[in-house]
């Protein structure tokens, strides 16, 4: 009899261990996996189980964004992860306490009684997964990288951030890492976050770069993971406004300098607000190009691939359709540093003046917001061309590009009756800073 009670006692430790593994907060020391199951059923063994309730908090340092309106599903299968999902019709945000750095996230998709529809966009809008279908009773597994920031450079400097950076923005520099999950139904049965070392794309830039946190603004920085494997990540530190004097004020570049390393990439896009700063000697080939030869150099210092983007037009056409330069001498200051330095050139402005001409003008409205600022379908095809850019220069980079993106022909856009991207909760009319 002894034997049986003592042997009971231990069953009973084994299985209270397996329930508070499975409900307690997860493990988020570096190197370590957090894994969490979506739904309403039994959380599989060493995930951390979420429901439509969990609510993120600082304590618990996990859980769905308030306002998020998520229906949990059991169909009641012997799968763990697979009978059991939060689903919704609307966007949700799922989000996970993060120290600075890049994550790999891997998140199971589908519905076995029904097909699924999901699209995902992490942090502010960045767009990672773009319409991963399923079939009733099919699963995918999908990964994707996610850079999280923070203003700190040390401790006692940080980036100056404007105040639309503290309020609208704040989501893009906060201590956490954010899922957007979006579409016209999508379905998570699990997530798993791992931290990882991997080349990153470093962005710095003006409004047309950015991260623009909300609907319908958008810029191809945010566009641009969604065309990279999982093994790349996009830090996006451009912001709107920003000239390259202005960025350097901010330190925006000291805060990229802080943790860039041999191997990243550093793509500089500026010229839309430079081109309006006024006083004796100030113009293109003079401090423009002085100090965007700064940033080239600096990146070069610290082993990284420095590559200057010309910027790309604006929305300006001639009475015969054709595209007119509204930016001066800058995009050929751009081109002269390129060649003195010996760094690659995307020269947006050349594709965005065939792409423009080829969507024509009588179509160019649904490419952009206003004279200068895009849409979805604007910022998704200049992230396109910023691609072909960069298979163009034969970069190491190129073998980062995901399978399903084939080479790109400026001249033949995608149809823009036949483009959709689901839209992200917040929506304004406030434009974003710089023209």
């Amino acid at each position: 009899m002894k034997r049986i009670s003592v042997c009971l006692c231990l069953i009973v430790v084994a299985l209270q261990s397996r329930l508070l593994f499975a409900e307690s907060p997860p493990e988020t020391e570096s190197g370590k996996i957090l894994r969490f199951d979506f739904g309403s059923g039994p959380a599989a063994a060493g995930y951390t189980k979420i429901t439509p309730e969990t609510t993120y908090g600082k304590e618990l340092g996990y859980g769905f964004e308030p306002g998020s309106k998520v229906t949990a599903i059991d169909r009641g299968s012997n799968d763990l992860l697979k009978g059991d999902s939060c689903t919704s019709e609307k966007p949700f945000y799922f989000s996970v306490a993060e120290p600075e750095g890049n994550y790999k996230v891997t998140v199971t998709l589908g519905d076995a009684d029904r097909e699924t529809d999901t699209t995902i966009k992490t942090e502010l809008r960045r767009l990672a997964l773009e319409r991963v279908h399923t079939a009733a009773g099919e699963f995918v597994k999908r990964s994707f990288i996610v850079n999280v920031r923070t203003p700190r450079i040390t401790d006692d400097r940080s980036v100056r951030l404007k105040d639309r950076e503290k309020n609208a923005e704040a989501v893009a520099w906060d201590d956490k890492l954010t899922i957007e999950f979006n579409g016209a139904r999508s379905c998570v049965g699990a997530v798993e976050i791992e931290r990882v070392d991997v080349p990153t794309i470093y962005l710095l830039g003006d409004s047309t770069v950015c991260d623009q946190p909300s609907e319908p603004w958008n810029s191809w920085g945010q566009m641009l993971p969604r065309f990279f494997k999982p093994e790349v990540a996009v830090a996006n530190n451009a912001e709107s406004g920003e000239s390259l004097k202005s960025s350097l004020g901010a330190r925006r570049l000291e805060k990229v300098l802080s943790t860039i390393k041999p191997g990243d990439y550093l793509f500089i896009q500026f010229g839309h607000n430079d081109m309006k700063e006024r006083a004796e000697g100030v113009g293109a080939f003079t401090t423009y190009k002085a100090d965007l030869k700064r940033f080239v150099t600096d990146a070069k210092a610290k082993g990284a691939l420095p590559v200057v983007v010309t910027s790309m037009n604006r929305k300006s056409f001639d009475s015969s359709g054709e595209v007119t330069n509204t930016l001066g001498d800058y995009p050929e200051a751009v081109r002269q540093v390129a060649k003195e330095e010996n760094v690659p050139l995307v020269d947006l402005h050349a594709m965005s003046k065939q792409l423009y001409e080829a969507i024509g003008r009588e179509n160019i409205d649904k490419a952009f917001q206003d004279g200068t600022h895009h849409n979805n379908y604007g910022s998704y095809e200049l992230a396109k061309c910023v691609v072909e850019g960069i298979r163009q220069n034969k970069m190491d980079l190129a073998k980062f590009i995901a399978d399903d993106v084939p080479e790109f022909d400026p001249k033949h856009p995608d149809p823009v009756d036949k483009f959709s991207m689901p839209a992200s909760a917040d929506r304004s009319n406030r434009k974003p800073d710089g023209n």
